[in-house]
């Protein structure tokens, strides 16, 4: 998911991670009717359950996956041996895990900033940028991968790009008149770029550590493949942004943009500046999110840009005596009791995550049900004895048994280290290099996480952007793009994925254990 660290406590927590999974996996086992196999079904069960609703019907609704998960695991049980006690308590136990509550976290402090953003103005000023600078429908898919693949890379979130740019970018894009579809993607496709990149990235870490290998190292080593399928991406959202056009009339596009122009908004630059040179210094990125928050909350009040009402406010009942008495604060406002509630853009940039935390929760339970019942061990064994026969074959099998477990544990870094063992001992048997074995981890982790319509990273902008129509008059709900939609245009993830496999085909950037050493696996 890549989301930023503090140099030594993230590390600890990485380390704490991977050796809770490893523990998980000596515990007793929970007995499954059919086998080891059958320990993913509540997985497999979901994955159709999410084709059928997102890519059969077009129903694109988290709460619809959370019930989807919730069925699965309740139809899993019935398949378990004995006492059902153990398969209940490794639901709790997965639903505990660190690595799910990192991704929670990301979402949450990143809505509220890109909401804050928004709330100041900044749409206003890149829709003014954009004029300026003569970007039209045509390149702005294209200019969107190239800065979303900056900031993901320069504060290694992800899941943070995605959202701060579909609250942002991705209306300023449809003003202007790029198809949504393809401007989805375009930004999916920065997030990928920075979740494979950046040596901040939760997923960079646990693909070096996992692999015996030195950050540094590992992304100096991968920055080919990266590169290689960058430049394929860019020139094809160029092409595309020539050949798809929005869907929608925007003959009147001119006139909102005339509306909607506010250079005054870019301002806010500054607090994305904050929060890049914050995660760069090797800040958490909570913390570096949390100075963006106060910088983009003090620039709206110094410059008039958003009201503090605007972003936090208290709409108590007017006829409570206490609230009358606090009314002269800029944060409280007296309303009708029936309208009493909490609002503003630090409210409403995390309320909007609340379904897709529950499913995050559910899909790592299923993902520790299948550890404890033997189904990775079952991967492991079956790809080992009848695929894995010679390198070529080894590295093909590493390629696509990390998309297979990324098609089913949709938060990243929960598949990475899942499937990271297997992938250490398929690489050792072959003298497969750490560096090699931890790129080819990370690659199709941080790409594939990206690309299935029930992925963490695809939800979470989708999340952010259901909240577009009550945010701005022009936004329609038709202008909402479905996540089984946009799978065929995140050109960056597809293209990383196809390197890594025709290099494993092929043996291109193939190296031993005996060809280089690799350094210090002491982090960054």
């Amino acid at each position: 998911m890549g989301v930023g660290r503090d140099d030594r406590d993230e590390d600890e927590s990485i380390d704490e991670e991977l050796t809770r999974a490893e523990e998980d996996r000596q515990k007793p086992r929970i007995e499954f009717y059919g086998g080891k196999r059958m320990s993913a079904l509540p997985l497999a069960l979901f994955v159709v359950w999410a084709v059928v609703q997102s890519g059969v019907l077009k129903i694109g609704d988290t709460t619809g996956l959370v019930s989807g998960m919730l069925f699965a695991l309740i139809v899993g049980m019935f398949f378990v041996k004995g006492d059902w006690k153990r398969y209940a308590n490794t639901i709790f136990e997965g639903m505990t895990r660190r690595v799910a509550a990192t991704a929670i976290v990301a979402w949450l402090w990143a809505g509220m900033f890109a909401d804050t953003l928004r709330a100041g103005g900044f749409v206003s000023g890149l829709v003014w940028a954009a004029d300026a600078l003569s970007i039209g429908a045509d390149l702005f898919p294209a200019a969107t991968f190239l800065l979303a693949a900056l900031l993901a890379t320069g504060i290694g979130t992800g899941y943070g790009t995605t959202i701060a740019f579909t609250t942002l970018f991705f209306p300023t894009g449809v003003l202007i008149g790029a198809n949504p579809v393809l401007l989805f993607g375009a930004i999916l496709s920065g997030a990928v770029f920075g979740d494979n990149l950046a040596p901040v990235s939760d997923t960079t870490i646990v693909s070096a550590v996992t692999q015996d290998s030195d950050i540094g190292g590992v992304v100096a080593s991968r920055f080919k493949y990266a590169s290689v399928a960058a430049v394929f991406a860019l020139a094809a959202y160029v092409v595309a942004g020539h050949m798809m056009g929005s869907p929608f009339d925007v003959s009147q596009g001119q006139d909102i943009l005339v509306q909607n122009s506010n250079p005054l908004g870019l301002v806010h630059l500054l607090g994305i500046g904050v929060v890049i040179v914050t995660a760069i210094s090797g800040r958490h990125i909570v913390e570096a999110i949390s100075w963006g928050i106060i910088t983009t909350f003090v620039l709206n009040v110094v410059f008039g840009l958003a009201a503090v009402s605007d972003m936090i406010v208290f709409r108590a009942p007017e006829n409570s005596e206490l609230a009358q008495s606090l009314a002269f604060l800029p944060f409280v406002q007296l309303v009708v009791p029936d309208e009493a509630a909490v609002s503003g853009s630090l409210y409403e940039g995390a309320l909007s995550f609340f379904p897709l935390i529950v499913l995050t929760l559910l899909i790592v339970a299923g993902a520790q049900i299948m550890i404890r019942g033997g189904g990775f061990d079952a991967i492991q064994e079956w790809l080992l004895a009848r695929v894995a026969t010679n390198v070529r074959r080894a590295e093909t099998t590493m390629v696509l048994g990390t998309a297979s477990v990324n098609a089913m544990i949709t938060i990243n870094t929960a598949a990475e280290i899942a499937i990271a063992p297997y992938v250490a001992r398929i690489g050792q048997r072959f003298n497969i290099n750490g560096y090699r074995r931890a790129n080819i981890l990370d690659a199709n982790t941080a790409a594939l996480g990206y690309i299935f319509p029930w992925g963490g990273g695809v939800l979470a902008g989708y999340a952010a952007m259901t909240g577009l129509p009550d945010q701005y008059d022009w936004f329609t709900q038709a202008m909402l793009v479905n996540p089984a939609e946009v799978w065929p245009f995140v050109f960056h993830g597809w293209l990383l994925f196809a390197v890594f496999l025709l290099s494993a085909l092929t043996g291109f950037g193939l190296e031993y254990i005996t060809d280089r050493e690799s350094g210090e696996v002491a982090r960054v």
